[in-house]
């Protein structure tokens, strides 16, 4: 399972409420089994898992932004501001809102997983842009129990 944190809406404009969404396409075949500072709009066809069931089956999701009043638990740095992503320009280090995401059927490493396509950035009114998605070099951190993991 891939753990793949996003970062860095790079918007030039103050994005009013109803707030953002974020839709792509997988390359494969992957699901999103966790997310944690967003949610989808949609779980899809998840009839081939028994069992656990990933939170999000589509071959295309749409994330959108929480409010910031969720749960801390369900909460990353940068996420959860009700829609609202400063402008770049304004000031570029609250320029950015952030989710993770657990994807299964993704691959173990940056050989395997593939990246995702089409990104589109939703927001109202024009001037939003959302950069291709690219690969980079896995973190290494160490859990609460000094178990060393890497997040692609």
């Amino acid at each position: 399972m891939a753990v793949v944190t996003m970062y860095n809406f790079q918007q030039y404009r103050h994005i009013q409420p109803p707030g953002w969404t974020l839709k792509w396409t997988w390359a494969k075949d992957e699901v999103i089994w966790n997310i944690t500072g967003s949610q989808t709009t949609e779980q899809g066809n998840c009839w081939k898992f028994n069992g656990d069931i990933p939170h999000c089956c589509k071959k295309d999701p749409t994330i959108i932004d929480l409010l910031p009043e969720i749960p801390h638990n369900q909460q990353i740095e940068n996420c959860c501001k009700g829609g609202v992503v400063n402008s770049w320009g304004r000031d570029p280090a609250i320029a950015v809102s952030s989710f993770q995401i657990s994807v299964g059927s993704a691959g173990t490493s940056n050989k395997t997983v593939r990246v995702p396509k089409n990104f589109t950035l939703k927001a109202p009114g024009p001037g939003y842009t959302c950069g291709p998605a690219k690969l980079v070099k896995p973190t290494k951190f160490i859990t609460p129990t000094g178990e060393e993991l890497q997040r692609l």
